[in-house]
């Protein structure tokens, strides 16, 4: 696991190698387009979306063990490389904190529509019109949100389960992503999608705030009032994962996150969190990748060393 976070580091998202999450995009849209029947009532769009869910993951699973089986079966050195290589694709930390720079480098440079367009790849709002502040404060969110989904919990799962449940965890997300809709076309069919992601990334979102805010302590951020944000602000995000890494990173960095934003034209209006804080400005977008980078490496030590406990005590039940 450790070689792969390392090889995240390095090699970001590598356009020469396979991304599971396009393999994993290219299945659900076949499925989503044999059995998504705007015709049928809304319990009967309920259990495709359901069976969509369980043939996805039932594919991925055994489509991850027969892989790392075959690699196996010319050598394990080989298969331990794609292991390796694989663990590495689940992990977001690098292009992440790419494409927060990405943003952050023409907005001080001055240059707003450059900004805007960088942050549409990473955003779902509409971005045509933001000025500096709002680009920066949805460059924000975005690295604090993709703090669990991007970077924690994939490493969690991988931790726990190795490549094939980091796999499942990737595919429960692109899922989410492409079905968890709250409109007539996904309302209902998926809602499966939806809660499981929500089931997925419940413990890792939990778990990884202890760790961010060591992390707020150790680059000398506001932990208290990250602290403060979170117990205050934390559970009033529409997502009950993505409020509690939005609160803290809001209340380490001082800033005011939320707040109103077009989604195709349509206005939202999202919780403030930590309305105490000020307005988000550009050098802000840096302390925010500070802060995921050094939670992402903090994750990973305290998963490690948890992981070694275990099997130091069951060693010694067992002799």
């Amino acid at each position: 696991m450790a070689l792969a976070f390392l090889l995240d580091q390095v090699l970001g998202d590598p356009r020469w190698l396979p991304h599971p999450v396009v393999f994993f995009g290219h299945l659900i849209a076949f499925l989503e387009r044999h059995l998504n029947n705007a015709q049928q009532s809304a319990t009967a769009r309920l259990a495709r979306g359901g069976l969509l869910v369980l043939v996805l993951l039932a594919a991925v699973y055994a489509g991850t063990t027969l892989f790392l089986f075959v690699f196996s079966f010319f050598h394990p050195l080989l298969a331990g490389f794609m292991t390796v290589l694989l663990l590495s694709t689940t992990l977001a930390t690098r292009s992440l904190a790419d494409a927060a720079q990405a943003v952050s480098r023409p907005l001080l440079a001055d240059n707003l529509g450059a900004a805007r367009q960088a942050v549409s790849w990473i955003v779902g709002r509409d971005t045509a019109e933001l000025d500096k502040t709002a680009v920066a404060r949805a460059t924000v969110e975005t690295v604090a949100e993709n703090t669990v989904d991007g970077v924690t919990a994939p490493l969690f799962y991988a931790l726990l389960g190795g490549l094939p449940l980091a796999f499942l965890y990737k595919a429960v997300n692109t899922m989410d992503s492409m079905l968890g809709y709250k409109n007539e076309r996904y309302l209902y069919f998926g809602r499966a999608a939806a809660r499981l992601d929500d089931l997925a990334n419940w413990l890792p979102a939990r778990l990884t705030v202890p760790v961010m805010l060591l992390a707020a302590v150790l680059l000398r951020l506001d932990a208290a009032s990250a602290w403060a944000a979170v117990r205050q602000d934390g559970t009033k995000h529409q997502s009950p994962n993505s409020g509690l890494p939005e609160a803290l990173m809001a209340g380490a960095l001082g800033v005011r996150l939320g707040g109103e934003s077009r989604y195709g034209g349509r206005v939202s209006h999202r919780p403030l969190l930590w309305v105490a804080g000020r307005t988000v400005k550009t050098g802000d977008i840096q302390s925010a990748i500070r802060l995921m980078r050094l939670t992402s490496v903090l994750f990973l030590l305290a998963g490690l060393a948890v992981k070694a406990l275990l099997l130091l005590v069951g060693s010694v039940v067992l002799s």
